[in-house]
């Protein structure tokens, strides 16, 4: 399914953007219906796949070889309400998401890096790499369930 960089992380641009519509609807119908529960259902949504879009985009970043400028303009995306869908259009258009995942060593000295043969490792297993950036995803998410929301629970 996610057999390229681009086809994983436009699927993840698109589930935040969709992510944000149903936070921004669980607010309105919190501040017109008195219905609570919808903020904390669109919200844990929302949650959920904003953290798994940073983790996409920090390893599509890693594969594609990215510079700061570029990995950073795709995270700090998630956080401005569907920002992540001209992120990914600026970024399938200067030509960031481009190519296959980087599966084997190519010679570049770059590919020695620890991080490089670790992405290669998990790259090669995608069920390992999925099951460790679930569980990843998972850790972060119930912490900062535990952690409660940006001002306080009031």
């Amino acid at each position: 399914m996610f057999r390229t960089p681009l086809t994983l992380f436009r699927t993840l641009a698109i589930a935040e953007a969709i992510s944000w519509t149903l936070l921004i609807a669980g607010l309105i119908l919190r501040a017109t219906a008195d219905l609570s529960i919808a903020v904390s259902i669109g919200g844990g949504i929302h949650g959920f796949v904003f953290l798994a879009y940073g983790a996409t985009a920090v390893l599509v970043a890693l594969n594609q070889r990215w510079g700061v400028v570029p990995a950073a303009v795709a995270i700090v995306s998630a956080v401005i309400p569907y920002a992540t869908i001209p992120t990914e259009v600026w970024l399938q258009r200067s030509g960031r998401l481009r190519g296959a995942w980087r599966l084997d060593d190519t010679g570049d000295p770059r590919d020695r890096r620890p991080v490089d043969r670790a992405l290669r490792f998990f790259l090669r297993r995608p069920w390992a790499l999925g099951l460790v950036l679930v569980a990843v995803v998972a850790v972060v998410f119930v912490v900062l369930l535990i952690v409660g929301p940006p001002g306080g629970k009031g």
